[in-house]
C-alpha cells in the first residue's frame, strides 16, 4: 500500500464517520481542471468571499499573487472554507505576476482574463476543452497591464445595468457558477481530481480536522518507517 493511503487510512481512525463520508463525497466534486489567480486582491471581505465561493464550487486551488497587497481574508466572511482549498502564494519576485502566469502555464493551463476586452468573448463563449486559469484584478483597478499582456484570452460576463462592473467576489461566483456547470455537462471532459490527488487532499483535510495532527502524523511516520524497514 503506497503511504499517503496507508496514512489517510490511520488518519481516518482519529476522525468521525459522517465527516469520512463527506470527505469522500466531496472529494469526487472536487476540480483542478478550474482555477483561479487573484491579482493584488486587499479588501478582506471580497478576499474571504472568493474563497467561499471557490469551495462551494468545487474549486479545489486558487492562486494569490501578492504585488502590492497581502492577502487577508475576513475568517468571519470565510467561514472556515479556506482550509478546505490549497492556496498557492506568490510573493517572492519582483514580479510576481509573471512568476504565477508562467507557473500556471507549465501546469497547461490556458490563461484567461476577465476583463472587457476588444478580442473578448461571452463566459458562457469560453473554450473550457483544457484546463482554464480566471484571472481576476484588484477591486479598484481590474488587472494590471502586465497581467493582460501575458494573457491568453479575455472574457467579460454579461451586464445590462449602468454600473461598470460587478464586484470582485460577485464576479468570481458568476464565472464559477457557468464554468463549473457547463464543464460537469461536457461528456468526456476528464474534469475530476485524479485518485493520487484525491487520497493527497483527503488526508490534508484529515489533518486540519484532527487534533494534534503533527504529533500523530510524527507517530504514523515512525510507524510506516520501522514496519516498511522490517519486511
Amino acid at each position: 500500500m503506497e503511504k499517503q493511503e496507508w496514512m489517510l487510512q490511520q488518519f481516518y481512525e482519529h476522525i468521525s464517520e459522517n465527516k469520512k463520508n463527506l470527505f469522500e463525497k466531496i472529494i469526487l466534486d472536487r476540480t483542478k481542471h478550474i482555477t483561479i489567480a487573484l491579482e493584488n486582491l486587499f479588501q478582506p471581505h471580497n478576499a474571504a468571499a472568493v474563497l467561499r465561493s471557490c469551495d462551494c464550487f468545487g474549486v479545489q486551488d486558487v492562486h494569490i499573487i501578492e504585488n502590492d497587497n497581502k492577502y487577508a481574508p475576513n475568517k468571519e466572511i470565510d467561514m472556515g472554507s479556506s482550509k478546505w482549498l490549497n492556496l498557492h502564494k506568490y510573493n517572492e519576485q519582483e514580479h510576481n505576476t509573471v512568476a504565477a502566469i508562467q507557473s500556471l502555464k507549465k501546469r497547461g493551463y490556458q490563461i484567461i482574463a476577465t476583463t472587457p476586452h476588444t478580442n473578448d468573448c461571452q463566459i458562457d463563449e469560453l473554450d473550457i476543452s483544457k484546463p482554464t486559469a480566471l484571472l481576476f484584478g484588484t477591486e479598484a483597478t481590474g488587472l494590471t497591464q502586465t497581467a493582460l499582456d501575458h494573457s491568453d484570452g479575455f472574457v467579460r460576463l454579461p451586464m445590462y445595468g449602468f454600473t461598470e462592473s460587478y464586484n470582485i467576489s460577485v464576479s468570481v461566483a458568476l464565472a464559477l457558477f457557468n464554468l463549473t456547470e457547463r464543464m460537469r455537462k461536457t461528456p468526456d471532459l476528464d474534469w475530476q481530481l485524479s485518485k493520487e490527488e484525491q487520497t493527497a487532499i483527503k488526508l490534508q483535510w484529515a489533518k486540519k480536522v484532527v487534533k494534534k495532527s503533527e504529533t500523530v502524523e510524527k507517530i504514523l511516520n515512525e510507524r510506516f518507517t520501522n514496519d516498511s524497514s522490517s519486511h
